[in-house]
């Protein structure tokens, strides 16, 4: 192995049996082994990678790509049918929320028991424990049976070990996604010191955001293969025009089947609900977007029931970002937006009704937001 590397994939391919109407007891095994149905699932095929020590390298590809296996097998947890998956350097991952905890035990308990695990001597955990549990701000919680913990918890108390083990190489799943916003953003302000203090970082998330400002690499798993390794930017741009590729194509063929439901989401950026308009001002503009994956799709907008007919659509790339996962391949991100101007001359005082209808052509309606101003 490379000393300059963390991790090397050579070769590597992993399956997984998958037994159908598997026997239970004897008997059944005696009566029914011709009805057995076993399958091969080949999750990863011929991998072949290097991480250096000191790269934070995200794993990106959509559900059921491979990349948490992948994952569990750089911490050997599970091992290749084929092929090597070689560390160098102390490891300590985040892959399953909790693992490691015991249920009846306190959280400061299960710090010595998770921490012991990693390889720190009780001396060590002493001497780390109370950062550990500033870190995780779980309070007089810290006392309480983990049993007692939400999902949020156990993730702070998780990770807050994680952090505290002095591992060479890091390792997180999507565990991150739990939480509530403010400890995320915590998080993440803590993987960028341990970046710059040249721990090696893997990390699998569907947040691009993360992998755009956080990694340095990008390695996308599509259907078990590494297709793509290189500049987070340019990688997730190949990512994202695969996925509305995947999109369109699954999208045809629910239709066909008549199985796909339609979706489809608006909003009114302004003017906000209840908002108090003076007449004076003559004009008032009014704008949003709208997003749908039908390619027929229709906007309706209306005042107090009447339509207006004077809308401009506009660029909207804040939610091209955001939906361009959801809706891949639906979405222009020159349309998306809406724009409409209303002569306040021509209304009576008191409140007035705006909505917003995302329609099939048909006129189903498959989103539809109103708000109320307040005319004086």
């Amino acid at each position: 192995m490379d000393s300059q590397n963390a991790i090397e994939v050579r070769n590597m391919y992993k399956q997984f049996k998958v037994d159908y109407d598997k026997a239970h007891t004897l008997k059944d095994k005696l009566l029914f082994w011709k009805t057995s149905h076993v399958e091969i699932h080949e999750v990863l095929k011929n991998i072949n990678m290097d991480i250096k020590k000191g790269e934070t390298v995200a794993l990106i590809g959509t559900n059921g790509s491979g990349k948490s296996t992948l994952l569990k097998l750089m911490t050997k947890i599970i091992f290749p049918n084929k092929g090597t998956v070689e560390t160098n350097g102390k490891l300590t991952s985040l892959l399953e929320l909790g693992a490691g905890f015991h249920q009846d035990f306190t959280g400061r308990e299960n710090i010595y028991f998770n921490a012991s695990i990693f390889g720190l001597t009780r001396k060590e955990i002493d001497e780390r424990i109370q950062a550990i549990i500033d870190f995780s701000e779980l309070g007089e919680f810290i006392d309480h049976p983990v049993r007692t913990y939400s999902s949020g918890m156990y993730m702070r108390l998780a990770f807050s070990v994680a952090i505290n083990v002095d591992a060479e190489i890091l390792l997180i799943d999507e565990i991150l996604a739990v939480g509530d916003q403010h400890f995320q953003e915590k998080c993440y302000r803590k993987l960028k010191e341990l970046k710059e203090s040249d721990k090696t970082i893997v990390i699998v998330t569907h947040s691009l955001d993360v992998v755009k400002d956080l990694c340095d690499r990008a390695v996308w798993i599509y259907k078990g293969e590494l297709r793509l390794d290189g500049d987070p930017i340019y990688v997730i741009d190949e990512y994202l025009k695969q996925v509305a590729i995947d999109h369109k194509e699954e999208k045809k063929k629910a239709i066909a089947e008549g199985k796909h439901k339609f979706k489809g989401a608006v909003f009114i950026d302004k003017p906000k609900d209840f908002t108090k308009v003076n007449r004076k001002d003559e004009k008032l503009v009014c704008m949003g977007w709208q997003l749908s994956d039908h390619d027929g799709a229709v906007l309706k907008i209306t005042l107090d029931d009447n339509p207006i007919d004077s809308v401009v659509r506009v660029r909207r790339q804040d939610v091209f970002d955001a939906y361009q996962e959801v809706y891949a391949g639906d979405m222009d991100p020159e349309t998306i937006g809406w724009k409409t101007t209303i002569d306040l001359t021509k209304l009576d005082l008191g409140n007035h009704k705006l909505m917003v209808q995302c329609l099939e052509p048909d006129g189903n309606v498959l989103a539809e937001k109103c708000i109320q101003f307040i005319l004086g």
